[in-house]
């Protein structure tokens, strides 16, 4: 009991250092939401970047689905968001980040795929997925297109990040559904096949309220990003 209540202490004193570096103007946080595929090109060489070159600016990152994302932005949850423009972000001001398009994975000698290069979701409902663990907003979003077509899709196995996924595909666990960014990392060990549902290429833009009202810090933040 005595080992619990010292850690508990701890953390207390850890949180009241924190904010008082917070109230003292030493520090900043900009509260930042993305979807998954933004999520992993942040993660990537963005962020990092950005958290070396502003040593008192700290991020929280939350990975959300677009309309989420859309939602917590324009009701001051979030200071930024990245999200595709199809879930509505006509009330936010926005700049271009990148073009998300999404492609089918398997591996190379997944014999199902010989000769294609393109596919549609209807012709791969019947096939064993390896998906993202439950809550990410990619898998979500995937989840909701295959019930608009009236199936479902059989996961074999969920895994947390990207990079797990494209690893359990190569090694012939099942196909899944990808960023085309993170296909390409992973594109010695994998088949890749375009995606031609219309949903399947997202414009993705960076929103907030007013970019003019952001704090300096996620001023700077919003200007690394675009």
């Amino acid at each position: 009991l005595l080992h619990h209540a010292r850690a508990v202490q701890n953390q207390i004193e850890a949180m009241a250092g924190d904010l008082a570096a917070y109230a003292d103007g030493l520090r900043a946080r900009v509260r930042l939401l993305a979807n998954t595929a933004a999520t992993s090109e942040l993660l990537r060489d963005i962020l990092p970047a950005f958290l070396v070159a502003h040593p008192r600016i700290d991020i929280d990152l939350d990975e959300r689905p677009s309309h989420e994302i859309a939602q917590a932005v324009a009701s001051g949850a979030a200071d930024l968001g990245i999200a595709a423009t199809w879930a509505g972000l006509s009330h936010l001001e926005q700049k271009p980040f990148f073009i998300d398009r999404l492609v089918v994975i398997a591996a190379r000698n997944w014999p199902r795929f010989a000769g294609l290069r393109t596919i549609s979701l209807s012709e791969i409902l019947g096939e064993s997925f390896v998906g993202l663990s439950t809550g990410h907003a990619l898998q979500e979003h995937i989840t909701r297109q295959a019930a608009r077509l009236g199936g479902h899709l059989h996961v074999r196995i969920r895994v947390p990040g990207l990079d797990n996924v494209c690893r359990l595909v190569a090694q012939g666990a099942g196909i899944a559904i990808v960023p085309e960014s993170a296909a390409r990392r992973s594109a010695r060990s994998l088949r890749s096949l375009r995606l031609t549902d219309d949903w399947a290429t997202r414009q993705l833009n960076l929103c907030a309220r007013r970019f003019d009202e952001l704090t300096p810090q996620a001023k700077l933040l919003a200007a690394a990003l675009v």
